[in-house]
């Protein structure tokens, strides 16, 4: 009997966040979710990531009773999120409490799979939310942010899968954000974790298509002994979105293994959004065919292609390829972080700091964070330099311990802030709106009433995308989507502008 492959169907979040800066509206999804439904995939990704983000700030959408409407559609669906561990769906850590209470309101209100990753791969910024999940009795997917260095290796991974599985993980992610995860590494991850943890444990490989390879690692994977698969519907499928599910389903075709899948919920599934994308052209991302030169830099999704267009913009647009170059060695300098939200911006910024005025004149105060440990532990030891820079530029030390051990209780001032916004509806879940993105959600709040906008129906209303960035280290929320973010730096008397875009 053929072995059944699990699909994770991605159309509703990770599929247009990736091809269209997460701007997609509800009303656009609503139509599809009765074939969605019934197409048998074990779970359907509909929130998480910048989806929240981008529901608050561009759509007014509450971002609450999208995922409510999501439980009321999609009745036999198991509802899978992204959680970006202490960070919740914010760019900061979060105090203890305040991410258990963020976990079980989410499970309240409809989610039953918790994807948990930590952009470090940092198991302390892991365990209070896996905690937390498991707590509420939902399934907790520990997550391995998949990326390529010198200190990065397969018992490495297996290592962190067997903290993740102590740690009450009901499933392991292998998460391949920027497409580089190539056929062999994925077939040795998956038989090491097998060999080393037990074929029980459910394997899940999230990839992106942007190198062109990661159809093949899907299947090696798959061969190896991986039980899910992530994919996105073909019409908003491949550049830096995801392979498509229709190809997955082919592929397996008299190999073996079967999924189960209704051709025909999915071609209507196909057909709905192929009508809707043409609708978003204004936020589709130009990279459309195949990036390789990302296993050099390392970026994902549309970053490169952004920075790009924001480096012409300030008369710099000969430079990418400099900007490119200095990626990995930022990176190599702060320890070898994997590029995920938010390490890839910030790695990304410091890059573009670097070419336009020279290595590390200019710190950003999310880099100096991130050098000095307070988004966690990285994989290698900093560059002695590069720490006593970030230490002068921050004033404060370096740290060792978890970041959130430093975070005093908060839920209570957190809930006082929000009462003070207009528009506010008392709820525990709009205290959590504001404590991720406090700004926002002074705007929100008091034009909710108004009801959702859908930006592709009428592109004069189309927003602008803020024009600074605020440190996450400070507490504030950073637009991490497709608009652009301009710094303004003074070194040596001069003043610079850099812009850059994020993934």
């Amino acid at each position: 009997m053929p072995r059944k492959i699990e699909i994770t169907e991605l159309i509703l979040r990770d599929a247009h966040q990736s091809l269209m800066a997460t701007r997609m509206a509800l009303e656009d999804m609503v139509p599809a979710c009765e074939d969605i439904d019934n197409a048998g995939y074990w779970s359907v990704e509909c929130w998480g990531g910048a989806t929240f983000d981008a529901c608050i700030r561009f759509l007014n959408e509450d971002p609450w009773e999208r995922l409510r409407t999501f439980r009321k559609l999609l009745p036999k669906s198991r509802l899978q999120m992204l959680l970006r561990g202490q960070n919740l769906l914010g760019y900061r850590h979060y105090e203890d409490s305040v991410v258990e209470r963020f976990v079980h309101k989410a499970a309240e209100n409809g989610m039953d799979v918790f994807r948990v990753f930590d952009a470090l791969n940092d198991p302390r910024n892991l365990k209070v939310p896996m905690q937390a999940v498991k707590s509420a009795g939902k399934h907790a997917q520990g997550t391995i942010c998949y990326t390529v260095s010198p200190v990065h290796t397969t018992q490495g991974f297996v290592d962190l899968a067997k903290r993740l599985l102590e740690m009450g993980a009901d499933s392991i992610c292998l998460k391949d954000m920027a497409a580089l995860l190539k056929p062999k590494p994925a077939y040795d991850i998956v038989k090491a974790i097998k060999d080393q943890c037990g074929k029980d444990v459910l394997i899940h490989i999230h990839a992106h298509s942007t190198t062109g390879v990661t159809l093949v690692s899907l299947m090696k994977a798959i061969e190896a002994g991986a039980d899910m698969v992530d994919s996105a519907i073909s019409s908003l499928s491949l550049g830096p979105g995801h392979n498509p599910t229709e190809s997955v389903v082919e592929m397996l075709e008299g190999l073996g293994y079967t999924t189960d899948l209704d051709s025909s919920r999915l071609l209507k599934i196909k057909d709905h959004f192929a009508k809707i994308r043409p609708r978003y052209k204004e936020f589709l991302s130009n990279i459309t065919g195949v990036e390789t030169n990302i296993f050099k830099s390392q970026i994902p999704g549309g970053m490169i292609s952004n920075m790009e267009s924001q480096l012409k913009q300030q008369d710099a647009g000969d430079r990418l390829e400099e900007v490119l170059l200095e990626v990995p060695r930022v990176r190599k300098a702060s320890g070898y972080p994997p590029l995920v939200t938010p390490t890839s911006q910030i790695v990304g910024t410091q890059a573009v700091f670097n070419v336009l005025m020279g290595p590390y004149t200019s710190l950003t105060g999310e880099f100096a964070d991130l050098v000095l440990g307070y988004y966690g532990q990285t994989a290698a030891a900093k560059d002695p330099d590069l720490l006593k820079k970030a230490e002068a530029y921050a004033k404060k030390p370096a740290i060792v311990v978890r970041p959130a051990d430093l975070l005093k209780p908060e839920w209570e001032t957190l809930r006082a802030t929000a009462t003070a916004i207009e528009g506010f509806n008392g709820s525990d879940e709009d205290v959590l709106t504001a404590a991720m993105f406090p700004q926002v959600a002074q705007k929100f709040f008091p034009a909710r009433h108004e009801g959702p906008k859908n930006l592709s129906k009428d592109p004069a209303k189309v927003q602008a995308a803020p024009k600074a960035a605020e440190s996450p280290a400070a507490g504030h929320e950073t637009p991490l989507l497709r608009g652009p973010v301009t710094y303004s730096v003074s070194v040596d008397g001069h003043q610079h502008k850099v812009t850059v875009s994020p993934s």
